[in-house]
């Protein structure tokens, strides 16, 4: 799918889902900040959050390429 052969309706889908995504990765930002402050938390779980976190970050990035418009080379 590309930017073309979006509608406006898929566009503003897409950029709802966008501003979810980025939701979800703030809040995960800001737990892994607090779980960090303490040393005694559980390494295993802040991995899962770090990990979960960067899953978010990629799905915004291909999202993000879905609204640029192609560009002829």
């Amino acid at each position: 799918m590309t930017s073309q052969s979006l509608t406006d309706e898929e566009g503003v889908q897409i950029e709802a889902r966008i501003a979810a995504l980025e939701i979800e990765h703030q809040d995960l930002d800001d737990v892994i900040a607090r779980l960090s402050e303490h040393s005694s938390q559980d390494q295993l779980q802040l991995r899962r959050f770090k990990k979960r976190k960067l899953v978010f970050k990629d799905a915004i990035s291909r999202l993000k390429i879905l609204l640029v418009p192609d560009i002829p080379a």
